[in-house]
């Protein structure tokens, strides 16, 4: 299951990052590494982009950043 599989109010806890180079570090710069949870707030109406709750902030990212990320 990815993050952009996740409903609005569902957690999950990030297992892994499944992209590569700069956008795997753009990624993990904001916070999102394996093993912290995060939670979807809301997503856009057409699906992109979808907002995240993780360590206290809230972090909206694009359809193809919450495909990367794996969750548990």
């Amino acid at each position: 299951m990815t993050l952009k599989d996740l409903k609005p109010g569902q957690n999950g806890i990030v297992a892994s990052i499944s992209t590569t180079g700069s956008m795997k570090r753009r990624i993990m710069d904001m916070g999102i590494t394996p093993g912290v949870e995060s939670r979807v707030v809301k997503v856009a109406p057409l699906g992109d982009p979808v907002e995240v709750n993780v360590r206290g902030y809230e972090l909206s990212l694009r359809g193809e950043e919450a495909r990367s990320i794996e969750m548990k």
